[in-house]
């Protein structure tokens, strides 16, 4: 039997990014070509480690606080890009 990836949304702050909290972004099909994360009330600096893992699987990440990283998603959404967000509540 073939097991499928473990997929945790549970993202409290920013600390709980990971390449593995992100990984249900890299399921979607069609595959996303940014991703937006609202990190709270303020732009938080994620692992480079995390941000580099995510271009190699071709998905481009847009860090900002989440009032902004919702306008930024709506905008590109409606330029039809494919897009995704997580946002962390301020």
């Amino acid at each position: 039997p073939s097991s499928a990836p473990s997929v945790s949304p549970q993202v409290g702050s920013y600390r709980d990014i990971s390449h593995e909290s992100l990984s249900l972004f890299r399921l979607l099909e069609p595959q996303i070509e940014i991703l937006v994360l609202g990190t709270g009330d303020r732009v938080e600096r994620l692992h480079p480690a995390v941000l580099k893992q995510m271009r190699e699987c071709g998905i481009a990440v847009e860090v900002q606080d989440t009032p902004n990283a919702c306008a930024t998603f709506n905008f590109l959404t409606s330029e039809k890009r494919v897009a995704a967000a997580g946002l962390i509540p301020p």
